[in-house]
């Protein structure tokens, strides 16, 4: 048994359940304001601006762009250094922070405006993070 710190948990609340869901079922999902069309992020139970709450739960696309980030050499507990802590801006055009993975964490591998592709990290039986790569060809 690993005496490691652990990643930490996100706690889910009744705004971010059916987030957390979806992404246990490797779905990243996303709120949508039935009156304009357009998505928003984070998760609450009203439109942001105007306090709507005609909304609906969508699946995105997964898909995105690598909008900014940072390199972060002093992990905290249950991260490893280095590692990008980023901004992805999804095609829906909502933008989520993330992390990304599967790529060299440097500057040049780290491409702003790169195509990007979600994929979910299993914590526990409950909770998968949504974390994104760059997208394969």
């Amino acid at each position: 048994m690993s005496d490691a710190p652990k990643r930490p948990r996100p706690q889910p609340t009744p705004e971010t359940k059916h987030f957390w869901e979806g992404c246990a079922r490797g779905e990243l999902l996303l709120q949508k304001d039935n009156a304009t069309g357009k998505c928003y992020f984070p998760p609450r139970p009203f439109v942001p601006g105007t306090g709507s709450t005609d909304i609906s739960v969508v699946k995105a696309s997964g898909k995105g762009r690598l909008y900014s980030y940072v390199i972060n050499h002093r992990p905290p507990p249950g991260f490893t250094a280095p590692y990008a802590i980023a901004v992805v801006e999804l095609d829906e055009g909502v933008r989520m922070m993330t992390n990304i993975v599967e790529c060299a964490q440097t500057p040049e591998a780290l491409v702003l405006d790169m195509p990007v592709e979600v994929v979910f990290e299993k914590i526990d039986d409950e909770i998968s993070l949504p974390l994104f790569r760059p997208a394969k060809a």
